[in-house]
């Protein structure tokens, strides 16, 4: 899968409570096929937590760095609209 760099959010200068507000709404942005890259001061397990049930089969998470210092997670946007498929994807929707 080709994927295009779409936006690089180094979150360790950010708030922790504005974080999850402003990765949500890049990730909307993103156009299907696109990837967002998160660079953190953590492990961002738990935001994984909250894509998986906010967007159920709508996102990639591929760790780059794990730690100690500098975590960096690769969030893709896949091409699956909300709700998902009839099947699982078999007749390409």
């Amino acid at each position: 899968m080709s994927a295009m760099l779409a936006n690089v959010l180094d979150l360790r200068q950010i708030a922790p409570p504005q974080r999850h507000t402003l990765i949500f709404s890049a990730f909307e942005a993103l156009a299907p096929g696109q990837v967002l890259e998160l660079v953190n001061d953590h492990d961002p397990r738990p935001l994984n937590e909250q894509f998986q049930m906010r967007s159920p089969g709508q996102f990639s998470w591929s760790y780059l760095e794990k730690g100690p210092q500098t975590w960096r997670v690769q969030i893709g946007k896949s091409g699956k609209a909300a709700g998902g498929t009839c099947c699982g994807g078999c007749c390409g929707g």
